[in-house]
């Protein structure tokens, strides 16, 4: 047992309270109950611990968002202090406070001078729900209100909300309720599975193009935005060829479509850069942004748009009938200050960039470039994903490769390091504050459980 944590409870007696009370996010509730959860207690650093006292490397920095890792002093204090002074008010009633003022104005300053403004949220779903609506008004203000129509990607995620939900393109979660009209889908430019026999540079223009095709199907003239993540997160860590971006932007630029970025993974120095859509060389019109916003210590997130928006919104717009009660909430903007301060000041982004990032690309590939069960390997900066494939050769996918994946992301749990797996990936995007002792133990232990996995299919 962890010195510094003593069990309060048993295990089994937080599972059993857990199965009476709580439904999951994206499990069988009911197989989840038999199984009993990990009951997470402590975290610090890299690390976490369960209730048990076994130890964690966090492959995932949570879902994505604990950039600062675990366990920031600053941030803790940055909190308490906003919690003494101010602990809540609200942006209603022609009001305003200094914590989120002085969080826009270092938000500001990390981003391109193309940006404005931000609407704030408490989270990445509800960053792209306030983006439909938004999208949407600034159409009908410049004149144009039949420009409704928002288009995404299959396989593309944007939340859980009903509209985050049907701008996604998640099938299994339209069939559950969450699809709406005025939504449209193309496809994703994920080459190992779809390529065929073209390169990555045509596979990447012929899924852009899709984006041309479904313009002129839906009519120019209905369609508002084309909102995708400059990277797929949680569809698989799926990078698009270098030939995709700069096409989708040329043709949102050709037919008048805004063009939205889902920053809510990538943003915040994941890639190395501050922002996903920096690294692939592209301008977006709108950024939704969470997650690395305050490192997951408090929800927060937000949606960044351009001074071409803004200006219309403000100057013409007149009253935007939009607001939530804890857009710009006092505690978790001081959060987000001090997390963005850290990210700068300490120079993390840069160190991802120039040192942390390029020794997990390379080691990867050294390690896992030969591998029998590793078709592919894709990422940059601390993101990464290993492709399983039956044949490397000929790209052919394992008919079971979502429960291949599903068990080598459990065999990593039992080897002490969170990694997690969708479709037929495995994935990780350790904390930005990694260094390369932390790094190793990831490679090491993910390495043993891809071989683990291997060893079960006959195939090492």
């Amino acid at each position: 047992m962890n010195a510094r944590f003593k069990a309060q409870r048993e295990t089994r007696d937080y599972q059993a309270s857990d199965a009476a009370h709580h439904i999951h996010a994206f499990l069988d509730q009911k197989a989840l109950n038999a199984e009993g959860p990990r009951v997470m207690v402590r975290g610090e650093g890299l690390y976490l611990w369960d209730n048990d006292g076994k130890r964690y490397l966090d492959g995932m920095s949570g879902l994505w968002c604990t950039n600062l890792g675990y366990g920031r002093q600053d941030l803790n204090a940055a909190a308490a202090r906003q919690l003494e002074q101010l602990p809540y008010y609200n942006m209603f009633f022609h009001t305003t406070h200094p914590a989120v003022v002085e969080l826009s104005e270092q938000l500001f300053e990390l981003l391109p001078d193309h940006y404005s403004h931000a609407l704030y949220t408490n989270s990445g779903s509800e960053a792209n729900e306030v983006l439909i609506r938004t999208v949407r008004r600034y159409w009908q203000v410049v004149g144009k209100p039949g420009k409704r129509i928002m288009i995404g990607r299959w396989n593309g995620y944007h939340g859980s909300t009903l509209g985050s939900t049907a701008l996604g393109g998640m099938q299994f979660m339209h069939e559950m309720g969450g699809m709406l009209p005025d939504f449209a889908h193309i496809d994703e430019p994920y080459w190992f599975a779809h390529g065929g026999e073209l390169t990555p540079a045509e596979f990447g223009r012929r899924c852009a193009l899709q984006l041309e095709e479904k313009i002129l199907e839906l009519g120019a003239e209905n369609v508002a935005a084309f909102v995708a993540e400059p990277f797929q997160g949680a569809g698989g860590m799926i990078f698009p060829p270098e030939s995709y971006w700069p096409e989708i932007q040329r043709i949102c630029r050709q037919y008048d479509v805004l063009l939205c970025a889902d920053e809510v993974i990538g943003g915040f120095g994941r890639t190395g850069e501050w922002f996903a859509h920096q690294h692939f060389g592209f301008q977006p019109d709108t950024l939704s942004i969470a997650k690395g916003l305050t490192s997951g210590y408090i929800p927060m997130g937000g949606l960044v748009l351009s001074k071409r928006i803004a200006e219309a919104l403000v100057e013409q717009g007149g009253v935007f009938a939009h607001g939530l009660t804890y857009a710009g909430h006092p505690v978790a903007a001081a959060v987000a200050a001090a997390n963005l301060r850290a990210l700068r000041d300490e120079g993390i982004v840069e160190r991802v960039k120039d040192e942390t990032g390029p020794y997990l690309q390379r080691c990867l590939r050294e390690l896992f470039g030969d591998h029998p069960l590793v078709g592919d390997i894709q990422g940059t900066g601390l993101v990464a994903a290993l492709q399983f494939a039956e044949d490397k050769a000929t790209r052919k996918r394992f008919d079971n490769e979502s429960d291949i994946a599903w068990r080598c992301r459990t065999i990593g749990f039992e080897e002490g390091v969170i990694i997690r797996s969708t479709l037929g990936r495995v994935i990780m995007a350790p904390a930005l504050v990694a260094g390369r002792t932390e790094l190793d133990e990831l490679l090491e232990k993910t390495k043993l459980a891809v071989d683990r996995t291997a060893q079960e299919l006959g195939r090492l």
